[in-house]
């Protein structure tokens, strides 16, 4: 059979006919699943396609597809893809998201993503205003009472995503529709809901409704999620970004001699007034006061995830040995898939990041006792639901408030993974993380622009770090006491802290080693400062 494929069958019941299913299956769809940006396969090897799931989102007549597609692997294992599909005769319409040309009972058109069709968005929002309290079908929509609106107006692709695919609705509304699903209920749904709902966490989107599947095992499967549209001033990093450079042109500006700024020691509790006129006169008041404000957010998001005592997927759990061997396991094969990764591309690095990456190996064992040294039995804090993939990425900036968003986990981790409860601590470890990538993508994206050398900048950049971590550390922990969250006592902070940091640089050391490794040296200057930090945690 050759293109275009044709049947004599109506588009209603076309995903019964199995002629059809075969050739849908074929090449022509792996060749435009491996061109899609939501595609996470990229780096294994597509083995074939299988379409274990199919569900109707229709309504008065008018029908399209959903999908669930289970991606093969040569490697032997499996992902699984949502695609909406709709058929169209319009020879102009959707040119780079045709997957399939088709005669259907004579009329010749094109299998396309149902996404790039406003008549298909119209019916998913309209489904939505409609949606019954307590549905019990197979595909289910959900409102919630904060959603009021009463009519389909508009809509249109919110643009530069990855691995979903965001679409804005009455200029009010934004229905993510998650590309990569999973046999269980989103995070990203789980969270949002029960903080904005049950919470009244105001500082995140609005939940405003979800469609899910039940699919053949009993599984809920979310496919999208709506939230409100919040306008903002962009997101955390990008004003990040903006405020190191005026931080570092001001080194000029103000001839700051860089040897001789005071240092403070990392994880210290600071108070603004607590940073030295020094440090105040050269980074400016206005940084750390926004570094107070990302603080409470912080904290007050952990205070709503760590205040449930009904709802079991979100109550607090204290540590315990079936949590220490989960860790563990998880972390050395991590960092030994590291090892491997800086091992085998290490000819690729030169300078400051080959050194470091020397000192990494030759340290291996400390690093590995470190990841070893996590005994749950000295821990008296508590573990909770957390964001989980937590950086500036993920911060909007409105004003003079930041607003989280995107709960769905670590892209790395399973979904059981995802859902385990952990310490509040691992959030904050991603954002300090993130401030460390801020300094030092400012000093790498500006080469030349500031009259110091590059040791002078990473220096200058290293004692910023440990002021925005004191300032941000001695707010967060202040709020989240003052709300009865039980975070450990001092040295078991700075331990969890550690740990987490640890962890996180040796996951971003993955990354950096296979797609920038100049860039290496942030990760790697991470894990040294946290191996040379002197600080032993003792009980």
């Amino acid at each position: 059979m050759k293109p275009p494929y044709e049947f004599n069958i109506a588009w209603e019941n076309l995903l019964e006919d199995e002629g059809f299913t075969q050739v849908f299956l074929s090449t022509v769809l792996e060749e435009y699943v491996l061109r899609q940006r939501w595609y996470g396969g990229k780096s294994s090897k597509l083995k074939y396609i299988e379409l274990p799931e199919h569900f109707r989102i229709q309504q008065h007549g008018e029908v399209y597809y959903g999908l669930i597609l289970e991606v093969n692997f040569e490697e032997a294992f499996y992902q699984h893809y949502f695609l909406p599909i709709a058929f169209v005769s319009d020879e102009k319409f959707a040119k780079k998201d045709r997957i399939l040309p088709l005669i259907l009972n004579g009329q010749e058109g094109y299998i396309i993503d149902a996404l790039n069709l406003d008549a298909f968005r119209k019916l998913v929002f309209e489904r939505l205003i409609n949606a019954e309290p307590n549905d019990t079908t197979r595909v289910r929509y959900h409102k919630s009472l904060n959603f009021t609106d009463t009519a389909y107006q508009s809509s249109r692709f919110m643009g530069m995503e990855q691995s979903n695919t965001s679409i804005i609705m009455n200029d009010k509304y934004v229905i993510k529709f998650f590309r990569r699903i999973y046999a269980d209920k989103n995070p990203d749904y789980e969270m949002s809901r029960f903080l904005s709902e049950k919470k009244e966490y105001r500082n995140t989107p609005a939940y405003m409704g979800s469609l899910s599947i039940i699919d053949s095992d009993n599984a809920n499967i979310t496919i999208a999620l709506m939230q409100e549209l919040l306008p903002n001033n962009g997101d955390a990093w990008d004003y990040m970004l903006k405020e190191i450079d005026d931080i570092f042109q001001s080194l000029e500006r103000k001839r700051i001699d860089v040897r001789s700024l005071p240092q403070t020691q990392l994880f210290k509790l600071l108070q603004i007034s607590d940073v030295p006129p020094q440090i105040i006169d050269w980074a400016g008041l206005s940084i750390f006061l926004k570094l107070q404000t990302l603080a409470k957010r912080t904290a007050e998001m952990h205070v709503a995830l760590g205040s449930e005592f009904e709802e079991t997927a979100f109550t607090p759990e204290r540590f315990n040995g079936d949590y220490e061997v989960w860790l563990k396991n998880r972390l050395l094969y991590q960092f030994q898939n590291r090892l491997n990764t800086v091992e085998n591309n290490f000819d690729k690095l030169e300078g400051l990041s080959a050194t470091l990456a020397e000192e990494f190996l030759e340290r291996k064992n400390e690093i590995r006792k470190r990841f070893i040294g996590f005994d749950w039995t000295k821990l008296k804090g508590e573990r909770i639901r957390v964001h989980g993939d937590y950086h500036l990425g993920q911060v909007l900036v409105k004003d003079d408030d930041f607003y989280l968003l995107d709960f769905e986990g670590e892209p790395e981790s399973t979904i059981r993974d995802r859902k385990v409860k952990q310490p509040p601590l691992k959030d904050v470890a991603g954002i300090f993380r993130s401030f460390h990538y801020a300094i030092y993508a400012t000093i790498f994206n500006n080469e030349g622009k500031y009259p110091y050398s590059q040791e002078d900048l990473f220096h200058a950049g290293e004692i910023l770090y440990t002021y925005f971590i004191g300032v941000f550390l001695n707010t967060y922990v202040e709020l989240i006491q003052t709300n009865n969250i039980n975070i450990g006592y001092a040295q078991e902070r700075v331990f969890l802290l550690e740990y987490c940091m640890l962890e996180k640089a040796v996951y971003e050391l993955g990354y950096e080693m296979n797609s920038r490794p100049q860039w290496a040296v942030i990760p790697l200057r991470g894990i040294m400062s946290i191996i040379n930090n002197t600080q032993q945690w003792q009980k």
